[in-house]
């Protein structure tokens, strides 16, 4: 019988050989894209607020005109 963990070893193996291979960002970069990713969700958390809050209002404003204003 064959050894079950054979394959396991293997892949782990081969997976940290390609993990050398692979080009890894500087301290550096790292910090500069992770600066990016946080400004794009906060401007995108502001827009989406900004939507809802504007989408909010104006189906507030039909539906009062529909039943008759308040």
């Amino acid at each position: 019988m064959t050894n079950p963990f054979r394959k396991v070893r293997q892949f782990y193996n081969e997976t940290a050989v390609e993990l050398k291979k692979a080009a890894w960002p500087t301290r550096s970069e790292l910090l500069n894209s992770v600066l990016v990713v946080f400004v794009a969700i906060g401007l995108l958390g502001i827009f989406v607020s900004l939507a809802d809050f504007s989408i909010y209002n104006v189906v507030d404003l039909l539906t009062s005109l529909v039943r008759g204003g308040k």
